[in-house]
């Protein structure tokens, strides 16, 4: 089979390789069509070059023995596990059964290559980090939160999330993807769309009017799904006391937040993590954690892709299958995307 393996710079090398094998917990898919995220490039620079592709959606190949919910054929998307071999920028890839979901007949694989690992980081942001209400859960209390970056695929899936919960009125930051960020909010429920290119100032004075507006003192949650540019610095500034925010990269040395304010890094790899047993949790008892919380989720995604309450978000097939990758990825780390995710069909490579 044909594997894509990407090296700093961004440089893509295609090899020819044996079709992997699942162990007994594992799912193999013919990737129909992989998705592609800003990590992709970015963690070639940091370790040996590898198939850093974690987006897939296809058909089932073959199972594992202890594998009861897929069988060959079946349509579905999964989160590749990080930094693991077979990862989707392949012909075939390798990943964990409660991981994969089913996809229902009206989604296109075009459009859940889209969804796995971004939407993921969305809900574990939300639900884990900043303790907000789950969408079985949802809230009919007035509930503000800031979304910085919401034209990104993981600020966007934040959104479509907390408005799955409820959750309003949604303070979104976003520049060149307004009026994509328009499509996915709810003015009537308070819902506003803020410019970061208006400068600092005015985001956090623009923040603190709406909230004024709104007839809402404090705001207490902030999903930064961009951590870059004084994002987190600008959000610290208005969060109220015990006010908690959430980011997708780690904040600056050098920068200490408020004492008043609660920071956490949302990391996907922790859907992949059991619960140590010397851990305090483990310790405690606890069996479930965030593996369990990445099945749950995974599911809740297919059931509203059925329900049409959920969707993937917007993409662009790139020419040549892994062919392009080297060009898409170059652009990702460029910033040349706004409001639109890259995604690969792998038959098209030659």
């Amino acid at each position: 089979m044909k594997e894509a393996i990407v090296a700093a710079g961004p440089k893509v090398t295609i090899h020819d390789v044996p079709v992997p094998k699942p162990n007994a917990d594992q799912v193999l898919i013919k990737v129909v069509y992989s998705g592609s995220n800003p990590k992709d490039w970015k963690r070639p620079t940091w370790f040996s070059p590898h198939n850093s592709g974690d987006d897939i959606a296809g058909i089932v190949e073959e199972v594992g023995e202890n594998v009861v919910e897929f069988k060959k054929g079946d349509r579905v998307a999964a989160y590749h596990e990080i930094g693991a071999d077979h990862g989707s920028f392949a012909e075939y890839a390798i990943a964990w059964a409660y991981t994969t979901f089913h996809l229902p007949k009206k989604t296109s694989f075009e459009e859940a290559a889209t969804i796995p690992l971004a939407a993921m980081t969305a809900a574990l942001g939300l639900y884990v980090r900043l303790g907000l209400p789950e969408p079985w859960h949802a809230t009919t209390t007035p509930t503000p939160l800031i979304v910085y970056g919401g034209a990104s695929a993981v600020g966007a899936y934040a959104i479509k999330l907390a408005r799955a919960s409820n959750i309003h009125p949604l303070i979104v930051v976003a520049g060149r993807g307004q009026p994509f960020v328009e499509t996915l909010i709810d003015r009537s429920k308070g819902d506003t769309i803020i410019d970061y290119r208006q400068g600092d100032e005015a985001v956090v004075s623009q923040i603190k009017e709406t909230l004024k507006k709104a007839g809402i003192s404090e705001v207490y949650h902030a999903y930064d799904a961009v951590s870059e540019h004084n994002s987190y610095k600008n959000i610290s500034q208005v969060l109220g006391k015990g006010g908690k925010i959430t980011m997708v990269l780690p904040a600056e040395k050098t920068y200490k937040f408020p004492d008043h304010v609660e920071n956490s890094l949302t990391l996907v790899t922790g859907v992949h993590t059991d619960i140590a047993a010397d851990s305090p949790a483990g310790k405690a008892g606890i069996k479930t954690g965030e593996k369990d919380f990445g099945f749950a989720f995974f599911r809740l995604f297919a059931r509203g892709l059925q329900e049409g309450w959920f969707s993937g978000h917007p993409y662009e097939v790139v020419p040549g299958g892994l062919n392009g990758l080297e060009k898409a990825l170059t652009n990702l780390q460029n910033g040349a995307v706004s409001a639109t995710k890259y995604i690969f069909k792998i038959e098209d490579t030659k």
